[in-house]
């Protein structure tokens, strides 16, 4: 031991730290051992963790993910998914505004922190617009044109329906003016009763006419047969016997156009 501390080293001392030094750096390099990331203990978590963060990602971009828009839904979904949410609001006799609420309570929405809807300006371009699939509500006026017999009739059965409720969409295609045409269902009691087709019964709308683009899903013959009855009965618009024009029929004669969609 030297002494005191801070003298400097023996000779002897400061050549056997030389050659430990040049000696380990001229030893080999040996290779890395991975023979243990390759054992079971390793690879059956790992498999597990990766799997359940890809399938986990797949599930929220499927069913998890909130749409704020038409334009946002993918082109996969038309004809092969629904969504479901709030009716925030009801704009004529048959279109309507949708907060997409994916996975309902279930997910949270309506009770969890962040997972409420919104009100007022905060709607704002976070609502899909929605119009039902294979009818046809009278027009309300707008444009300087005036209101159908039985249009305020249709919106106001129509908002008392499914406003503030949950409804769930079906959808099928974007339409020229950025709505998702659909067939809605709304749970009233034990039932879910679909939209459309209850307008229809009441006489509330017509089955959706045009030459092209009309959507229905697989429920036209229902649809038919269901204005059909309602005709028969004299119910809501079918009242009038003489002069009744048909919203196609109106829209024809304002000069509405159609590009291939319900409008």
């Amino acid at each position: 031991m030297r002494w005191p501390p801070w003298s400097s080293p023996p000779d002897n001392d400061i050549e056997r730290a030389k050659k430990a030094a040049v000696s380990s750096w001229s030893s080999p390099i040996l290779p890395t051992d991975w023979s243990h990331y390759a054992s079971p203990e390793v690879l059956i978590p790992t498999a597990i963790l990766t799997s359940t963060i890809l399938v986990s990602t797949r599930l929220y971009r499927s069913y998890l993910r909130r749409i704020p828009g038409a334009t946002r839904i993918s082109t996969s979904f038309w004809r092969k998914r629904s969504l479901f949410g709030t009716v925030t609001s009801v704009g004529d006799g048959d279109g309507f505004r949708l907060f997409h609420t994916p996975g309902g309570r279930l997910a949270g929405w309506g009770w969890a922190p962040n997972r409420t809807i919104p009100k007022g300006k905060a709607l704002k371009d976070n609502t899909i617009s929605i119009r039902l699939a294979g009818i046809d509500a009278p027009e309300l006026s707008h444009f300087g044109r005036p209101a159908q017999p039985g249009a305020q009739e249709a919106l106001d059965w129509l908002t008392l329906y499914v406003h503030h409720r949950r409804v769930r969409a079906y959808i099928y295609k974007k339409d020229q003016y950025d709505r998702a045409v659909a067939t809605a269902y709304v749970r009233r009691g034990l039932l879910r009763r679909d939209v459309g087709l209850q307008m229809l019964k009441k006489g509330l709308a017509t089955v959706y006419e045009a030459k092209s683009g009309a959507e229905f899903g697989d429920l036209e013959e229902k649809y038919r047969s269901a204005e059909e009855k309602a005709k028969r009965k004299g119910l809501g618009i079918w009242r009038v016997k003489k002069g009744f024009e048909s919203p196609r029929d109106y829209k024809t004669r304002m000069g509405q156009t159609d590009a291939g969609g319900n409008t």
